[in-house]
């Protein structure tokens, strides 16, 4: 373990009990630059793991509470009239953090969620047909419902796939939800956490992740995934280049955390399941429930 992150994972796993897999896949995910979609039923611990991840990395955080009447200018911000200079000012909207917690994104409308888009992908907004840049580091970390609970919109492909993991916390185990039971309150650990990093040291590690070294014959394992992905008649359609980098990027980080400088075959099948839960959908006439699509995929391409 890269001895950096560790007091960091034992923060995060001090927080949010029992799910030590996906705390790291957290962490990995925002390492590798990439925005987090936590899917889950409500109050398993989805707002109080963006929020810890936040305080533990000293950024600065904001919360959007996604709603059906939520306007993209509620997200970006918009130009108001000023009285005493006769003109217009801009007012920034919540999306200019360095953490933006998208809380129940999909139960906000297509158009709202859609405000998201450009800051995801090129860490600045269009306003007043003004571009302006984001705070570094960025990071969206989304909250989502079931899409069969009550009051839900679908997110599209496009918004999806801006998402780089996403990730399931799930019930706890028995133990982890007895110790939760007996202990403080979430709301009060979460007041107490201290930053154990600073902006600067993350934006440092994130610069190394990319140093990461890729041999060859990884390449070639990640591009027969991809093509595995392509090939299988069970999917509506296969891995984009996006994903594939995506991947790559995700792989370093999560060797970075285990603290060494080169990726294994390994590192890319830790990360495979939360990248391609969101980016394959079953073909028409295929049940969704048939099959697990990472561990197909996994299974049909063999370890270099």
């Amino acid at each position: 373990m890269n001895p950096l992150f560790a007091p960091v994972l034992e923060q995060l796993d001090h927080i949010v009990l029992g799910k030590p897999a996906q705390t790291r896949l957290c962490l990995a995910c925002l390492l590798a630059r990439g925005h987090l979609l936590i899917e889950d039923v409500p109050g398993v611990g989805k707002t109080t793991l963006a929020h810890a991840l936040a305080c533990v990395l000293g950024l600065d955080f904001h919360r959007i509470q996604f709603t059906s009447d939520l306007l993209p200018a509620d997200i970006l911000g918009a130009a108001i009239y000023d009285r005493e200079s006769g003109g217009f000012s801009f007012h920034a909207g919540p999306i200019f953090a360095q953490v933006i917690l998208a809380d129940e994104i999909n139960r906000a409308s297509p158009k709202a969620q859609s405000a998201l888009l450009e800051a995801m992908e090129e860490g600045q907004v269009s306003i007043e047909g003004e571009t302006r840049p984001l705070p570094e580091p960025f990071f969206v970390i989304a909250t989502q419902n079931p899409s069969d609970q009550v009051g839900t919109f679908p997110l599209p492909e496009s918004q999806l796939d801006r998402f780089l993991l996403r990730i399931r916390l799930g019930y706890p185990a028995r133990s982890a939800e007895r110790a939760l039971l007996r202990g403080e309150d979430r709301r009060d650990l979460l007041r107490a956490l201290r930053p154990v990093l600073a902006p600067a040291q993350f934006v440092e590690q994130q610069r190394r992740v990319r140093d990461v070294h890729v041999a060859d014959p990884l390449l070639d394992y990640v591009q027969a995934l991809i093509g595995a992905s392509r090939d299988d008649a069970r999917f509506a359609a296969g891995l984009s280049p996006r994903a594939g980098l995506g991947l790559l990027h995700a792989a370093r980080a999560w060797a970075h955390l285990a603290g060494r400088d080169f990726t294994q075959p390994e590192d890319v099948r830790a990360v495979l399941p939360a990248l391609v839960t969101h980016r394959l959908f079953p073909a028409v006439g295929v049940s969704a429930g048939d099959d697990d699509w990472a561990a197909r995929i996994l299974l049909q391409v063999p370890i270099p």
